[in-house]
């Protein structure tokens, strides 16, 4: 039987939309047509008893950007202290700390800050299944989103440093106490598109058929 679609161009789609810091365009603006297209296909990802939840809030205001950007900047002793914790020879981890560092540094420059976030929050004390149905219900929208960026030139990386001062955040924006943020994703046209595989284990050492195999 034949496949439905070009699995040759979404293989590719799939297995090369990286995580985008450094290569992202400073300079270039985007517009706010191609982010709106961008979320519509989000939409159409799975979303728990079809809740549909999900809202996006988008900062373009330089002012709002910069504030966002140095409350983000507060989160670099984890990076910090990641780093220290990298194995002798880990190279690529290495170098992806050192592209955290760089957005650090150039988060309030990024054209476009978005943020996706779900209506409602998990229960104190915290019941896993119904955390992972609020996540569940907003992340495939993410990865669709980012899918949709890739597709058009753009880059962005997922990020979740702020959300230690989610409550500062929320304050710039004006976001109401009972929609919870999820990541920021900072957003531009990447500098090139010729992104690559990375490295990753073979599939067979990460799958369990059936029961749990001890590894």
């Amino acid at each position: 039987m034949d496949a439905p679609f070009n699995l040759q161009e979404t293989d590719k789609l799939l297995s090369t939309t990286r995580a985008v810091r450094k290569r992202l365009d400073l300079v270039r603006p985007v517009e706010r047509e191609v982010l709106l297209d961008c979320i519509r296909l989000s939409q159409q990802a799975p979303t728990g008893s079809n809740t549909q939840l999900w809202r996006w809030v988008v900062v373009m205001d330089p002012d709002k950007r910069r504030a966002i950007a140095e409350i983000y900047a507060r989160g670099v002793e984890y990076l910090t202290e990641a780093k220290q914790g990298l194995a002798e020879g880990d190279h690529q981890t290495r170098r992806v700390y050192e592209s955290a560092d760089y957005l650090v540094e150039h988060m309030h420059e990024v054209p476009a800050l978005v943020i996706p976030c779900v209506i409602g929050r998990p229960p104190e004390p915290q019941q896993h299944v119904v955390t992972a149905s609020i996540y569940g219900s907003v992340l495939p929208a993410v990865w669709s989103f980012q899918l949709a960026l890739r597709s058009r030139g753009l880059g962005s990386t997922f990020t979740t440093l702020h959300l230690g001062w989610e409550q500062e955040v929320a304050e710039v924006l004006n976001i109401p106490a009972e929609v919870m943020q999820v990541a920021l994703l900072p957003v531009a046209y990447t500098l090139g598109t010729d992104f690559k595989v990375a490295e990753r284990q073979p599939p067979e050492e990460i799958t369990h058929w059936d029961a749990w195999e001890s590894e």
